[in-house]
């Protein structure tokens, strides 16, 4: 079956996990797909001293709210367990869906490194998930397709300057593993040195063509019905 995906880049406010999730909430709802990918540490921003969250904490319920509205599973970026991690919102609840395991810049002095690859079943799709610099690591993307995916979705905070990166990261994924990525990533202000944020969501096909990408600007978001594959 087809699966209908939005990769988003809501508006932040770093640190305001309350404010935050409202705006995922509403994200949600707007898009009203089945797979809805927000970018890394959406809830907190590029706060690499946020306080880490719970996969109980109350303030995730408006976004359970809107994935239970919407038949949604929501991947939102958020620190959990001393880890960079994409959580998986659907109408029950929040899960640890993967924790990134290639940290980047001063994130070592932060946070633990995951460490396997993962994937999630969705559907009957299984997606392979990854966070910023995991992409850029061609052992991570042969280490998560060797798990059998259908997809590769990733969740990135870049620099306007890096979105040929972006681009060049998906085209190798796609082309290497011959499936669609596709890749939200972080736009306006996200927090140092990310302000802004590169921005230029989308997806690619297994053939390394652009599908749709989204602009430079916050509340962008571009949404594709992935055929069966």
């Amino acid at each position: 079956m087809t699966l209908s995906i939005t990769v988003t880049q809501p508006p932040c406010v770093p640190y305001d996990i309350e404010a935050n999730a409202a705006t995922h909430a509403a994200t949600i709802r707007h898009a009203g797909t089945r797979l809805v990918v927000f970018p890394e540490l959406s809830l907190t921003g590029y706060a690499l001293d946020a306080p880490a969250i719970t996969l109980t904490d109350p303030r995730l319920t408006p976004i359970i709210e809107a994935c239970a509205a919407t038949n949604t599973l929501a991947l939102v970026g958020a620190p959990v367990q001393e880890r960079i991690a994409m959580l998986a919102v659907n109408a029950t609840g929040a899960t640890l869906a993967y924790s990134k395991i290639y940290l980047g810049g001063t994130e070592p002095e932060h946070f633990t490194p995951g460490t396997k690859p993962s994937i999630l079943n969705l559907d009957g799709w299984r997606l392979g998930l990854a966070i910023c610099k995991d992409t850029g690591v061609p052992q991570h993307s042969a280490d998560t397709a060797a798990l059998g995916i259908d997809l590769y979705v990733a969740a990135v905070c870049e620099l306007p300057e890096d979105v040929p990166v972006i681009d060049q990261r998906a085209r190798r994924i796609a082309t290497t593993h011959h499936v669609p990525v596709a890749i939200a990533s972080f736009a306006g202000p996200a927090g140092a040195p990310y302000n802004p944020a590169a921005g230029h969501s989308g997806f690619w096909t297994p053939e390394g063509t652009i599908i749709a990408q989204a602009g430079p600007d916050p509340g962008d978001m571009v949404t594709w019905s992935a055929p069966p594959s």
